[in-house]
């Protein structure tokens, strides 16, 4: 059953999925909210007290209940969240969790697939590479209509950390970081510019107290991750925005352009088997259209890295 209005899935309300829930209501970007979560009473408590915000004339009267599978088959999009999160203490890298949630990608994409392919998924489950290559190549789910939010994050880090050195809205920032959704991720230098200003440039046009230090910039953006983690336990605020932007343009079928995952055909000449980030057209039917936008060799080289990476955990869980 095709979508006939605005409905939004989501799937696990913990930390992140209740932020994307918040998010999307005052976003107003679905007219109905189905809420999925392995504990119920969750669910029902996210929900009521989503409900018992759109009362206030600057809301949408959106419809937010505790949903079930079965929602998913008129769902227009589905965002994934569900599974166990990195905690303060533990190995800081998204990878070691790739044991962890393969398992509830199989359980939620095996419910998912009962009741629908026509719906676009978007996975915020971490290892988001990983997850996102297992669901979008293992349950016969059509090509482009489910992807992860890949770098859309560390892209609006990326973005914050160069407006604020230069002194400029981050929306003026037009910048990419591709590659894995974690510690290889990369600046790609080479197409980033602030209102036409290319990077090299960017020192002569704009007040800066120090050098433009592309290496310290790009580690900026991995390790102020783990500065949000161990400040306040998880991290929530900034992917739900992400997630939220991304599901708007499908709903609204914008063609927006951003760094999601997919799985990769041999762009750059990778020939792993893996989904990475990189710029995409996102509309009605998911992914519109990839970009794979010329790059330096250096930063082929660090997509190479990423790709290595995560094939490399993918082989560890047996995942072809």
């Amino acid at each position: 059953m095709k979508a006939t209005t605005n409905k939004l899935v989501i799937v696990g309300v913990g930390h992140v999925g209740s932020q994307v829930l918040a998010t999307a209501v005052a976003h107003q970007i679905a007219s109905e909210i189905a809420l999925i979560d392995i504990e119920e009473n969750r669910a029902i408590g996210e929900a009521l007290d989503a409900d018992h915000a759109t009362p206030f004339d600057y809301n949408a009267n959106i419809n937010v209940h505790k949903g079930t599978y079965e929602d998913c088959a008129d769902a227009k999009v589905i965002i994934m969240c569900a599974g166990p999160s990195i905690l303060p203490g533990e190995n800081l890298d998204r990878l070691v969790l790739a044991g962890r949630n393969a398992e509830t990608v199989k359980d939620v994409m095996s419910q998912i697939v009962t009741y629908t392919k026509d719906a676009v998924v978007i996975f915020i489950t971490n290892p988001l590479d990983i997850t996102t290559y297992y669901a979008a190549n293992h349950f016969g789910y059509p090509k482009g209509k489910l992807f992860g939010t890949g770098t859309t994050l560390e892209t609006a880090r990326l973005k914050r950390i160069l407006a604020d050195r230069y002194h400029v809205a981050p929306a003026s920032v037009q910048a990419f970081m591709l590659g894995e959704h974690g510690n290889s991720a990369f600046p790609a230098w080479s197409m980033i510019n602030i209102g036409g200003v290319p990077a090299n440039q960017l020192d002569q046009y704009f007040d800066v107290e120090s050098p433009l230090d592309k290496e310290a910039i790009g580690k900026e953006v991995v390790q102020v991750a783990y500065d949000v983690l161990n400040g306040k336990g998880w991290t929530n605020t900034g992917i739900a925005m992400g997630a939220v932007r991304l599901a708007k343009a499908v709903m609204f079928d914008e063609r927006f352009v951003g760094p999601v995952s997919v799985t990769l055909a041999e762009e750059y000449g990778i020939a792993e088997k893996v989904s990475l980030s990189m710029p995409c057209v996102i509309g009605k039917n998911g992914v519109e259209k990839r970009l794979p936008l010329p790059l330096s060799p250096e930063e082929v080289s660090k997509f190479k890295t990423c790709a290595k990476t995560v094939r490399a955990v993918l082989d560890s869980i047996h995942i072809n």
